[in-house]
Order: C-alpha cells, then sequence, then structure tokens
C-alpha cells in the first residue's frame, strides 16, 4: 500500500525539484533565477544583509535518511537545506526532503530562524531544530537574528530571515535551499501586489526558482495548505502554528482570514487556483518584457552611454519603464524603495517634457532631462 495521497503529493513535488537540482550540478551550470518577486513592501525576497548567528547544533554521529558519507578520495554529495519554521508546510517540506534526498545522493539539511519576537522563541527554534534531526537531517542549525523596523514588522522579519537563510547556505556550501510557500501563499502574494498596484511584477507573485544562482527553490507553489497539513497529520509530525499568523495586526493574516474567505464567498471557490495561475501568467510576460527592455537598452544609448529621450520615448512604455527602472537601480536607487509612481515621474521627463526640474529618487538618486538626454546619477 502506497502513502497518503498527500503526502505522496509533497513527496512528488520535492522529488521533482530534487532531480532539477541534481542535474544542474552534474551538468555544472546552476538555474537561472528569474527577476525576484516584489513584496507588499516593495522588498525584494533574498536581501544580503548579514546576521548574527547563534550556533550550531552538534550533528547526529551516525548516518541518518540525511546523512550519506562519501567514499575516500570523492567530494561530498551536493546539500540541500530547508528552512523550517515548525508550521505544517515547511515540516512536510522537511520530511519529504529526508524522504527523497538520499535515494538520490543528495544529502540533506535544515535551518530555522529565531527572530526573536515573541517570548521563549529560542526555545521553540531548538525544539524545531531537534524535530529536523530527529526526521535525519544533517547538518541542523538555529539561528537567532536581530530583526530592524525598516518597511514594517513583516518586511524587517523577512530581511533578517533571508540574510540568515544566505548566510548559512554560503557557510556550508548548500546548492539549494528550499522554501515552503504554498498555492495559498503565492495567491495572497498576488494579492497584496495588486493592492500595491506597482504593476504586472508583484502580480507574479513568488518565484519557483529565485536568489543568487538560484539558490531558493519553493516546490510547493501548486500544492495548497491543506494538503500540507494533512500531510503532517497522517505522519503524525508535529505542528507550531504561528500566532503571528492570526494576529489582524498583520496585513498578509488580515489577508488570509479576511480578504480571502470574503472573495471565496463572493465570487465562489477556486479564487484561489485563478490567483496562482495568474501569478504565473504574469510572470510570463515579465520575463519576457525584461529581455525585450535588456536587449533594447543598447539601442536608446548614445556613443557616451547616455539615454536619448527620442528614442525611449519610440519605446513601448512598459519596455522603457523597464529601462528607467533599472538605470535607477545602477545609479544607486535602493530596488526594495524605488515604487512605480517614481518611475512614473521620471518617465513624464520623456513624454510629457515641458521644462520641469529634477526629480529626486530614493538613495539620493536625481534624473534630470538635459540636452536631449536622460541623465540619472547620485545627486
Amino acid at each position: 500500500m502506497g502513502p497518503h495521497p498527500a503526502v505522496a503529493a509533497i513527496r512528488l513535488a520535492v522529488r521533482r525539484v530534487l532531480h532539477d537540482i541534481l542535474n544542474e550540478q552534474t551538468s555544472g551550470h546552476a538555474a537561472e533565477p528569474l527577476p525576484p518577486a516584489r513584496t507588499a513592501q516593495g522588498a525584494l525576497h533574498a536581501p544580503r544583509r548579514e546576521q548574527p548567528a547563534r550556533g550550531v547544533l552538534p550533528a547526529p554521529q551516525s548516518a541518518g535518511p540525511g546523512r550519506r558519507p562519501a567514499p575516500p578520495g570523492r567530494p561530498p554529495a551536493p546539500l540541500v537545506l530547508v528552512a523550517c519554521s515548525g508550521g505544517a508546510d515547511s515540516m512536510a517540506l522537511a520530511s519529504a526532503l529526508a524522504f527523497e534526498a538520499p535515494k538520490l545522493g543528495l544529502r540533506a539539511g535544515g535551518i530555522t530562524v529565531d527572530h526573536g519576537l515573541q517570548p521563549g522563541s529560542d526555545l521553540r527554534a531548538e525544539e524545531v531544530a531537534l524535530r529536523l534531526r530527529e526526521l535525519g537531517l544533517d547538518p541542523v542549525e538555529s539561528v537567532a537574528v536581530a530583526v530592524g523596523r525598516e518597511g514594517g514588522p513583516e518586511a524587517a522579519a523577512r530581511d533578517a530571515r533571508y540574510a540568515a537563510l544566505d548566510a548559512t547556505a554560503e557557510r556550508h556550501g548548500a546548492a539549494a535551499v528550499l522554501l515552503g510557500h504554498t498555492r495559498d501563499d503565492q495567491a495572497e502574494t498576488v494579492l497584496l501586489g495588486l493592492a500595491r498596484g506597482s504593476g504586472i511584477r508583484s502580480l507574479s507573485g513568488m518565484a519557483a526558482v529565485s536568489g543568487t544562482g538560484g539558490r531558493y527553490r519553493r516546490p510547493f507553489l501548486h500544492i495548497d495548505r491543506q494538503t500540507a497539513r494533512k500531510a503532517c497529520m497522517v505522519q503524525s509530525l508535529p505542528v507550531w502554528d504561528d500566532p503571528h499568523n492570526a494576529d489582524p495586526a498583520y496585513t498578509r493574516s488580515r489577508l488570509r482570514h479576511e480578504g480571502l474567505p470574503a472573495l471565496e464567498k463572493a465570487l465562489g471557490k477556486g479564487v484561489v487556483e485563478a490567483l496562482a495561475r495568474t501569478a504565473q501568467l504574469s510572470r510570463d510576460d515579465a520575463d519576457a518584457l525584461d529581455i525585450w527592455a535588456g536587449q533594447a537598452e543598447a539601442s536608446v544609448r548614445d556613443a557616451a552611454g547616455r539615454l536619448q529621450c527620442d528614442k525611449l520615448f519610440a519605446l513601448p512604455p512598459a519596455v522603457r519603464r523597464r529601462i528607467l527602472r533599472r538605470a535607477a537601480i545602477d545609479a544607486g536607487a535602493p530596488a526594495g524603495s524605488l515604487f512605480a509612481r517614481h518611475i512614473e515621474e521620471v518617465d513624464r521627463l520623456i513624454t510629457g517634457w515641458r521644462g520641469q526640474g529634477a526629480i529626486n529618487l530614493p538613495g539620493r538618486v536625481v534624473a534630470q532631462r538635459q540636452g536631449g538626454r536622460l541623465v540619472i546619477r547620485q545627486g
């Protein structure tokens, strides 16, 4: 008798991603990450700031499901880490990784991040790390981070978390880090992007592959949250429900418990699936426009590399604004602080030129029109 359908579904999703990772390692070519999805606050999903680590749990001495010593003289097998909060999504992901990785000759490890935002969070993190070790994952780390305030509590916690994941992956030379975002998370991300009104890239939600060198993988974007929870239940995996996920003080929590149910009541079932499908279609379109903009950029610059306003004017708005955004970021504007309204103001220097002055952008970057050229530089 085979595994429960929910368990089979999550294992299949993980197996497919591990096959991709293994093929990339064998061929020597890392996956090309798609442009990073933007969050409701405009932050990248994978910021790079370093955070202090609390420590590493001792590795088990015996070989388990996630531990396969390399023969003498051979390099160790590629390591795949799972980011685990202890919730149903990430616990289901951890169990599937522990089951599937050894069958493909991959090592499987885990990391849990203590944000320090709740009393006893350090003990909770140690408990999650212990569960990961019991699954046979090795190495396992529990990492404490300092959460700042920039961008609001949700964005600050996310920034600190991804910085810790980046640092841990680099320290261990991990081939990839698996994240447990589900189809429901994708639907919420699309709605948050829609509320920001910041364009098709926001509607594209989270990418299946993202981060430096394709580090982050999201196997569950086509799997609903209930399937992951069911997989934990039938495997008797303990699950921790983060109280922040039910706290109405957080935008995503309100959307999850009030917004989406209201949409389903008004529009009928299938809203989550439709939003996830919208994300994929939007991502395909956004990627194509990014490629077009990249190819068109050289044609709108003069011999000195300056942007020519007349040639920019001739481009479709979606392509032109991508070129402007890229130029602003190259000049030093922080991507997470550069919103659609900023680019629209710069765009008016081309499409609605009436002698207006310079446009101030985040990061002390200034855009102004000079002699038919658009100059974007540090102010």
